[in-house]
């Protein structure tokens, strides 16, 4: 877009926030008065009463309050609706507690129903939901994506995409002597009025200029980096006068860690102590077999990038065992034994790995851990994929996204490791305890899988 076509009036998207936020909080007191009204009619068939409006009117101001205080009336509300619902319920209950507290300390009780103000609450929660579902769905058709406005102003840089952002390119404005030209730093501020957020993408040496700009300017504003971009920055950190660009945050909070580590020995312990006759039975039809080693302990990579012994029943001869992984197994594979083949077409020959999850090594979900010489179409997995390291950072699982999704078996393309990465990736991206069980319950159908040999 050219500098003369930039929108200079009606931008102003905060106004128009103010205006739905103050919407909301009338609709929500209207809702809930209605909720009182209802409750107090059913449970004491009292219509709009002097005892209803009186709870109502002594509940209204505290929740109100908590209503501003959690965030029910933002952007995020508007725009994300779990968000929105979520901080609805929260407030509700902080302030049903509060009221209580207050009624007891002012020794009020007589002349208020708890079972009535339970009543209002899950009607009005109701009501209040459904509201702002409708509400989220007609911002959705009238303002698209976001209600928010955002100007990508173009000097020089690479052109980038920001989902309703209006674009405009500088032209002939000489931004290193903008701040010398009033005419030319008001262009640039009617280009901004009104604007939530501001993006530059210009050349390094104009960046410091556009800074200024923006600072003076009392926007929020980025300028584009691309040698940040490179490094993968997600952040910056001032800390003892220095600034420090983010690359890395960790892959999970301590929270999240103690969750599936707490659900991998819940899940492990008793597994081990059901399955244990099913371990002894083949580790001794190993035994009868060949006279072999029962277990197999190769090196493998794990969290952090660090190594560990990882245990399987050993499936192959002992003469022809490939301790490095280098090559796959194939199907109908001489090295596989008769026993192997059984446990390997069923997923038995890893159940050893729970011992791995025992000691900590491994979690029952997570990116499968592979053997070091592993290759595909010629190539070390490394060679083909630069973040195929980034798959390390949780802790290597029995069982992951890409084994459901069946990536499993031999990489015999390129292709073959970019589908399990990905699919490691997004695991890592998207973790939930849920998810996790999810994809517990979806291995049950992929233990016997055509491409496990």
């Amino acid at each position: 877009m050219t500098p003369e076509a930039v929108p200079t009036t009606d931008t102003n998207m905060e106004r128009r926030r103010l205006q739905i936020y103050t919407f909301m909080l009338v609709a929500d007191l209207i809702l809930l008065g209605g909720a009182f009204v209802l409750a107090g009619g059913l449970y004491r068939s009292e219509w709009a009463s002097d005892f209803v409006n009186s709870m109502f009117f002594a509940f209204a101001p505290i929740f109100t309050v908590i209503m501003v205080y959690q965030r029910c009336y933002s952007l995020r509300a508007l725009e994300d609706l779990r968000f929105a619902i979520g901080r609805l319920g929260l407030a509700i209950v902080i302030a049903a507690v509060l009221c209580t507290v207050i009624i007891f300390y002012a020794k009020a009780s007589e002349s208020f129903s708890r079972v009535m103000l339970s009543l209002a609450l899950i009607f009005g929660f109701g009501a209040m939901a459904a509201f702002r579902y409708a509400l989220h769905r007609v911002l959705r058709m009238v303002y698209g994506p976001t209600i928010s406005s955002a100007l990508v102003i173009i000097d020089g840089g690479p052109r980038i995409e920001i989902p309703g952002a209006v674009s405009v390119e500088v032209g002939d404005i000489d931004v290193t002597q903008v701040q010398s030209s009033p005419s030319s730093l008001d262009t640039i501020g009617k280009w901004m009025r009104g604007k939530d957020r501001v993006v530059i993408s210009c050349p390094p040496e104009r960046r410091a200029h556009w800074a200024e700009i923006l600072r003076a300017a009392g926007v929020r504003g980025d300028v584009l980096s691309e040698p940040l971009k490179h490094l993968g920055a997600i952040a910056l950190k001032r800390e003892g006068g220095e600034l420090f660009i983010v690359v890395s945050t960790g892959s999970l909070p301590l929270q999240a860690r103690v969750m599936k580590r707490a659900m991998d020995l819940a899940l492990t312990v008793p597994a081990l102590l059901f399955l244990s006759p099913l371990l002894f039975l083949v580790g001794l039809l190993i035994k009868l077999e060949d006279g072999g080693p029962i277990f197999f302990v190769q090196q493998r990579m794990g969290q952090g990038n660090c190594m560990f012994p990882m245990f399987k029943f050993r499936s192959m001869r002992v003469n022809m065992l490939d301790s490095d992984g280098r090559q796959s197994t194939s199907r109908g594979d001489v090295r596989v034994t008769k026993v192997g083949r059984f446990i390997r077409a069923t997923s038995i020959d890893e159940l050893p790995q729970l011992l791995n999850v025992l000691r900590g090594e491994m979690s029952i979900v997570g990116p499968r851990p592979h053997a070091l010489g592993s290759v595909a179409n010629a190539k070390l997995f490394w060679e083909i994929e630069t973040k195929y390291w980034h798959r390390h950072s949780l802790k290597p699982g029995l069982t992951g996204l890409a084994q459901i999704r069946g990536h499993r078996g031999a990489t015999e393309s390129e292709n073959h490791l970019t589908h399990r990465l990905e699919a490691d990736l997004e695991y890592i991206r998207s973790w939930s305890l849920i998810r996790d069980f999810r994809i517990i319950f979806a291995t049950v159908g992929v233990l016997v899988h055509p491409n496990a040999y």
